[in-house]
């Protein structure tokens, strides 16, 4: 789902918000841990490439991460 948020075109911020509002902490980890094995690209280093100003800030900090 993380994925698909954010590889169309376009990303689709409601399903992003969703994904990392509604989770736990413990959660978060495993799926940054799976989203890294899964494209080799860091969760965070692609949230941060494709959004910006403080929505990118918001979601970072919920990851745990500071931009």
């Amino acid at each position: 789902m993380v994925r698909n948020a954010i590889k169309k075109v376009g990303t689709d911020e409601d399903a992003l918000t969703r994904v990392v509002v509604s989770r736990a902490e413990k959660d978060l980890k495993i799926i940054s841990e799976v989203y890294y094995k899964r494209n080799s690209v860091l969760l965070e280093h692609a949230i941060a490439k494709e959004i910006s100003g403080d929505y990118k800030k918001f979601l970072l900090t919920l990851l745990g991460k500071e931009d």
